[in-house]
């Protein structure tokens, strides 16, 4: 049995080698890129020149074949020591396979370019666990370059040229040319291993990126609503995900503080509290406030002149005028974070203001580039492709910027600024030509380069329960604060029907209440694909069966009480650990532990698309496979009098490992789970 040592030892040689694998990748895919085509040779090159360029095309092909001579061998090292010792981290099943299968492949049709390597998880476990799809692919390639063969043929020949592997027990031909691969049980046991032995799921291997990621985004001196929610709770998540797998990522709140509706809320804090500048006003009701501000400038033109004046002074940074502005800002902002501290939200506010400098720079800067066009007065900039879409205006035809300008500036500030190589908008999808005008603007400005990723994570609208967008019986928008309060008063009363206040203390209810109320507000969002609308219904994300934030916390506090049933403690399952393997003899208990070792891959999609519904549903197949499983597999077995007579201590470790999953994915998602429900 290894010790611990030994495993960490393990752990960092193999991470250390899959990186080292990578980093011979890039360079590979470097020097293949360094060979000049015979095609691209200016006709008008002298002999002397040609030759010497063929014989650095000879140089650089030596290295390219020692370069993939050394990756092969590197893997075989990697792939042995699994063999040995079981594997390292967190290994993506799918990226092994199609690592697998295309050095097959490869070495099968050396003719074909970029093969397609076509890997799924099996439907029926009776054809294994996963299943390549390859040979119908190939075989059609194979016929267009006038090679007729059957996708059966071609599945044969990939078989004969499949490796050993450590993760695989066996492959199998099925039908007309799919291979069905079974899956080693000792791998199984191996990672679930690792999980345990660590007391955390370790993440899958990502390269990683400083990432900037901007949602939330509320408006100062109005109150959050029911339109905030999503890109608050989504961002999040996305957020979660992320710093778990290592990136660097910093959350901006990008607030609107700037603009024409300040000078409104200033002229009326000057007229409402003329000596705001000694006695701090009383303006906790923001919302008031401002709907007294925006009638006034509505319907009085001298208090609208005054108002822009105070637009003037404030972008000048007045000192009288931006005290003014830093109160209403620090009222909004505590109300903001009120909320933000029940969600158990963190963010970094820099709001529009930030920018204010990198705008009027921003322009110069464009300006300079000749990208700035005259429109009616304005000054627009087109993106990438002229005519395509609908313009930026950088400059309002009375000079003053826009949220274009603000979104130019913030992107270049980002980039240059903050180093970011990877930024993250979570807005609704109504904005989704907002952002790709943006990306192309940038991109044609040279200030998003090649390597830069941008994403618009875009979202339908909340609806109520008649199908309309979400709002209170008198056609108001539904704040955020009364649709927390109103889950907690929901949450409460479900918790008394199942008689929970009898036999919890009032600090555990009162957990088990917020860990309910915005569980599942959280994950009734996050259930569905974002691209979509979804219906806000209470009743619906309160029931406790079916895929709901309550069933699934539920489950994971019932999980985590057979251990405390047993009388055994985390860390004397850990020291079991080492003389008892997990025991995954019994079908349930394997098909459980399939599931549990998709988590990777759940994981690396979201980090590829950004949806986090997978991960919903596959806590939710967590769950069910482990009801399957407690149903027909006992852990811990009593007598008629309630003794306890036999403890499976290989099943308590498989249910244990079970809950570190279903612990991490809430922790992901944003759920707080409670130890009493």
């Amino acid at each position: 049995m290894l010790s611990k040592k030994d495993i960490d030892s393990f752990n960092e040689r193999a991470s250390l080698a899959e990186r080292e694998i990578i980093a011979l990748k890039q360079q590979l895919e470097s020097l293949q890129q360094s060979i000049t085509p015979t095609t691209d040779i200016p006709s008008d090159i002298t002999k002397e020149d040609f030759e010497k360029l063929q014989q650095e095309n000879v140089k650089l092909t030596q290295r390219i074949t020692i370069l993939k001579r050394t990756i092969e061998m590197q893997k075989d090292k990697l792939d042995h020591k699994m063999d040995l010792f079981g594997t390292a981290e967190t290994l993506s099943i799918r990226d092994q396979l199609c690592s697998i299968f295309h050095k097959a492949i490869s070495t099968t049709y050396p003719d074909i370019t970029d093969p397609p390597v076509i890997v799924t998880t099996s439907s029926n476990p009776k054809f294994g666990d996963y299943q390549c799809n390859s040979a119908m692919p190939l075989a059609q390639l194979l016929s267009i370059s006038g090679t007729k063969i059957t996708p059966r043929d071609v599945a044969k020949e990939i078989m004969s040229k499949l490796n050993v592997s450590f993760i695989v027990e066996k492959y199998e031909m099925a039908g007309a040319g799919f291979i069905n691969v079974h899956l080693k049980r000792e791998f199984g046991q191996s990672i679930l291993r690792s999980w345990l032995w660590a007391g955390d799921v370790l993440p899958p291997y990502v390269k990683k990126k400083r990432v900037i990621v901007d949602f939330s985004s509320p408006n100062i001196a109005k109150e959050m609503h029911v339109g905030h929610l999503r890109s608050t709770i989504i961002g999040d998540s996305i957020s979660r995900l992320l710093e778990y797998l290592g990136h660097d990522v910093l959350r901006l709140n990008h607030v609107g503080d700037w603009g024409t509706q300040f000078g409104m809320l200033i002229a009326h804090l000057q007229d409402m509290f003329p000596n705001y500048l000694t006695v701090a006003p009383p303006i906790q009701d923001l919302q008031s406030f401002y709907k007294e501000s925006k009638t006034r400038f509505d319907e009085d033109e001298e208090f609208k002149k005054r108002a822009y004046e105070c637009v003037v002074k404030l972008q000048a940074f007045e000192p009288n005028i931006t005290k003014a502005w830093k109160m209403i800002c620090d009222v909004s902002r505590q109300e903001f974070e009120k909320l933000y501290v029940r969600l158990d939200i963190k963010l970094t506010e820099r709001g529009e203001s930030f920018y204010q400098k990198y705008m009027e720079s921003i322009v110069l800067d464009l300006k300079s580039k000749n990208m700035l066009e005259e429109d009616n007065g304005r000054k627009v900039m087109w993106g990438e492709i002229h005519g395509s879409g609908i313009p930026l205006t950088i400059v309002k035809s009375d000079g003053g910027f826009t949220y274009d300008t603000s979104d130019m500036a913030a992107i270049k500030h980002r980039v240059e600024k903050e180093k970011a190589d990877w930024l993250i908008y979570v807005t609704d999808a109504g904005q989704s030509l907002h952002f790709q005008m943006l990306e192309s603007c940038a991109k044609r400005a040279g200030i998003l380069k090649s390597f830069h990723r941008m994403d618009h994570v875009g979202f339908g609208v909340v609806l109520g329960e008649d199908k309309k967008k979400f709002k209170t019986r008198s056609g108001d928008t539904v704040k955020l604060s009364e649709l927390l309060d109103e889950g907690l008063k929901r949450a409460l009363q479900k918790l008394k029907e199942k008689g929970r206040d009898k036999v919890l203390s009032d600090e555990e209810l009162r957990a088990a209440q917020e860990s309910v109320a915005y569980g599942c507000i959280k994950y009734a969002d996050l259930l569905h694909n974002r691209n979509h609308e979804y219906v806000f219904s209470f009743d619906k994300m309160l029931e406790d069966k079916g895929n709901t934030a309550v069933y699934l916390l539920y489950a994971l506090t019932r999980i985590r009480s057979i251990a405390r049933t047993a009388n055994v403690t985390k860390d004397e399952l850990r020291q079991r650990l080492q003389e008892i393997p997990i025991s995954l003899e019994h079908e349930k208990e394997w098909k459980l532990a399939k599931v549990l070792l998709k988590f990777p891959d759940v994981i690396l999609d979201i980090n590829k698309d950004l949806y986090l519904h997978p991960l919903c549903e596959f806590c939710y197949e967590v769950s069910c496979a482990f009801t399957e499983f407690y149903d027909k597999c006992y852990c811990v077995e009593k007598n008629q009098s309630g003794e306890i007579v036999n403890i499976n201590m290989g099943r308590l470790l498989l249910a244990e490992v079970t809950a570190l999953v279903l612990e991490k994915c809430f922790s992901l998602l944003g759920l707080k789970p409670v130890a009493q429900m």
